[in-house]
């Protein structure tokens, strides 16, 4: 369990540069140690000695800013917490909403994947913009207006948040990442073969994929999918290990050699759709097939190099390292 201390030294130092860091940690320590003796002498017990002495050097981040010497003055040093608080509170619960919305109009107004994905995002930059324009606009104000004034929260240690795990939460991308790129994989593989090509500006029914790879290779694709996403998991939750490299080698080979013999067998795709859209597009063929099938090593190359160098810088710091 984390001290009050603790949590203190970590939400102050996590807003210094990283050089900074480990040297303001220490004498931010002993400050508070100083003055939880002081407390200790008057009689207090330790408990509500750290309480008393957290309280007494007030919110983190304003001590902070004044260590290095960086006042709080985007919007002025008397509101600038409460505008900031406010304004990330905001983005996070009304951007997500506004886009979801729209995107959801977009679904029942049958708008095709271009025009959802463009209102989705034009949407979600266009109510961030407003957002951080308006918030900034009325503290402005207020700051500026002789006698106007809002609420300012009184700063206490049980607003101290929880020290974070650095390693995990920089790991937290990555595996957002690839959840939603095996799961797109994976629905695109059942989704193709409802059928993929226009043929003189009508929509035939043509898989991408021959169907009767539906007997193992598809089922057996979807399941390595499967499997990609619970090591992605894995990886998140216990990092990078020699281990886990290796099992990396083993799930890209497991789906590149037989995509690779596939295609090279002409076993990949369906009939019609290789004659729906040309193949083998004359002289080019060749030059086509070469590039595919480097791109395609290229990726599984790079990405098994990635897990071992990933591998070897994993070190498994601790969030409260150095202080």
């Amino acid at each position: 369990m984390t001290t009050l201390t603790d949590r203190y030294v970590w939400a102050a130092a996590r807003t210094l540069p990283e050089t900074q860091r480990a040297e303001f940690g220490r004498e931010l320590r002993e400050r508070i140690g100083d003055v939880i003796d002081a407390h200790v002498e008057r009689g207090a017990a330790p408990a509500d000695a750290e309480h008393a002495a957290l309280v007494e050097l007030g919110d983190p981040l304003q001590l902070a800013s004044s260590y290095i010497d960086r006042p709080l003055q985007l919007i002025g040093p008397k509101y600038f917490l409460t505008w900031w608080r406010l304004l990330r509170l905001l983005l996070v619960i009304v951007v997500p909403l506004a886009a979801a919305g729209v995107l959801l109009g977009q679904l029942i107004s049958g708008a095709d994947i271009g025009e959802m994905i463009g209102s989705t995002i034009g949407t979600a930059l266009q109510v961030a913009v407003n957002l951080g324009f308006w918030v900034t606009l009325v503290f402005a104000v207020i700051e500026r207006s002789p006698g106007a004034s809002v609420p300012v929260s009184t700063w206490t240690p049980d607003q101290l948040p929880q020290p974070r795990d650095d390693a995990r939460a920089g790991r937290l991308g990555d595996l957002i990442a690839s959840v939603v790129f095996l799961t797109i994989f994976a629905v695109a593989i059942v989704w193709q073969q409802f059928g993929l090509v226009w043929i003189d500006g009508e929509r035939q029914p043509i898989p991408m994929l021959d169907p009767a790879l539906w007997s193992f290779w598809l089922p057996y694709f979807i399941a390595l999918l499967v499997l990609e996403v619970v090591f992605a998991i894995v990886i998140y939750l216990r990092g990078w290990t020699w281990l886990m490299a290796a099992l990396n080698v083993l799930l890209n080979l497991a789906f590149t050699v037989p995509a690779l013999w596939l295609f090279l067998s002409g076993q990949l795709f369906a009939p019609e759709f290789v004659e729906a859209i040309g193949w083998p597009w004359g002289q080019a063929s060749d030059i086509t097939v070469t590039v595919i099938v480097f791109l395609a090593i290229g990726v599984t190359v790079w990405d098994i190099i990635d897990g071992f160098l990933k591998a070897a810088r994993n070190r498994g710091g601790s969030a409260l390292g150095g202080y």
